[in-house]
């Protein structure tokens, strides 16, 4: 059997993916049973720890070096070509369905997004996520992606700082123990904050940091983890998976989160994650090996990204929530055009030569696209500021 630390492609990951994402999508629509499908955003970051650390690792361990910037070209391609064209499309439907004066809000907030601060912007506004009284931003879910990239602004230069100052066969031992500092001070402080603030404590990166961090521990455990006996790695990712499902029914709208209750689905993605290194291929993996899953988690990332503005748009737009069967309606729309960009937008401009050739041309091009939506965002609002005074 291959050693999981050797292949190239996580079938059960991407299966992972699929399960995440649909627990967000489904939970969104409107489906009380799985009211807590929000956390499928705590699965990714899961996810996206353990897979960035394990790209990190890899270089270094491989070349003796770390290139901090082949780091950001890789995360600017991945990230940005589809979260450009996804705020485009929301900013300019916005001023279309919703009328200019709330448009102006969505595009006050697609400023901080293009500069991934949405998260902040949401919590200054003490956003309720969860259970907003007020119409959630269509732009609202970027704050996932705001987390993700403040983590990444520290996590490799810290990775290079550490690796430059410690052996080679020190290095895993090191980076273990510093990460296990950040989940336990993260963690701690997320369960402090969330009974007093529980709006800063969704959306900051100091609470959330602990998630991604677990991931990044189990890409540096490996050469440990394929140690374990395969039988327990077998019935590990079958409990993780059955953690993270379970967890969307147990937790709700009225959870106190993130706090004590994130642990759940975050020890429930390690969990999938570790039983996949002990035991690749057997496992949770021979049920998120199937097609329908592995399809859903390529799309995860574009699908993620265009549900929620067809959902909060349509719901404007009509003045009242929408019923379940008409956001599943909307979702097989989020799935097409989730298809179309993964296909037209994000595998291309990821893999494309001209990007790949020098890393300092894909930095170019992602600071192209951060004030790119930016200059939408305030040419919209100025456009239609000055039209309105004219009118008036």
């Amino acid at each position: 059997m291959q050693k999981t630390s050797d292949r190239a492609f996580r079938p059960d990951i991407e299966g992972l993916r699929a399960v995440a994402v649909l627990m967000v999508v489904v939970q969104h629509a409107g489906w009380q049973a799985l009211s807590g499908g929000y956390v499928g955003v705590d699965v990714f970051f899961v996810l996206s720890g353990f897979l960035i650390t394990g790209v990190l690792l890899r270089e270094r361990l491989n070349n003796n070096s770390t290139s901090i910037l082949k780091f950001y070209a890789r995360r600017i391609r991945r990230i940005l070509p589809a979260a450009t064209l996804v705020l485009f499309g929301t900013v300019l439907a916005s001023y279309h369905w919703l009328g200019f004066i709330r448009a102006h809000v969505i595009a006050s907030d697609g400023e901080w997004v293009a500069f991934f601060a949405g998260n902040l912007r949401f919590a200054l506004q003490g956003t309720q996520y969860l259970n907003a009284g007020a119409p959630p931003s269509p732009l609202q879910h970027y704050w996932s992606l705001a987390v993700e990239e403040q983590f990444y602004v520290v996590w490799p230069l810290l990775f290079l700082l550490i690796a430059s100052r410690t052996q080679v066969t020190r290095l895993r031992v090191m980076l273990a123990a510093t990460l296990g500092l950040v989940i336990a001070i993260s963690f701690s402080w997320s369960v402090i904050q969330t009974p007093g603030n529980g709006t800063w404590a969704f959306f900051s990166p100091a609470t959330r940091a602990w998630e991604l961090a677990t991931g990044a521990l189990l890409a540096v455990a490996v050469p440990a983890l394929t140690r374990l006996p395969v039988r327990s790695g077998q019935v590990m990712s079958w409990l993780g998976l059955a953690a993270v499902v379970g967890s969307g029914f147990i937790l709700s709208a009225n959870t106190v989160f993130p706090g004590y209750a994130v642990a759940l689905p975050v020890m429930g993605s390690a969990m999938v994650v570790t039983g996949g290194t002990i035991a690749p291929g057997k496992g949770a993996e021979a049920l998120l090996r199937y097609a329908p899953f592995q399809w859903i988690g390529k799309l995860s990332y574009s699908l993620y990204l265009w549900h929620w503005p067809l959902f909060t748009i349509a719901a404007e737009r009509a003045g009242h929530p929408r019923p379940l069967i008409e956001n599943l309606g909307w979702s097989v729309l989020a799935i097409a055009l989730a298809f179309v960009t993964y296909h037209a937008i994000e595998s291309p401009v990821r893999y494309w030569r001209v990007l790949t050739k020098r890393p300092v041309t894909s930095v170019a091009f992602g600071m192209c696209l951060v004030f790119a939506s930016y200059a939408l965002c305030r040419w919209e609002i100025r456009q239609h500021q000055a039209r309105h005074h004219s009118v008036g």
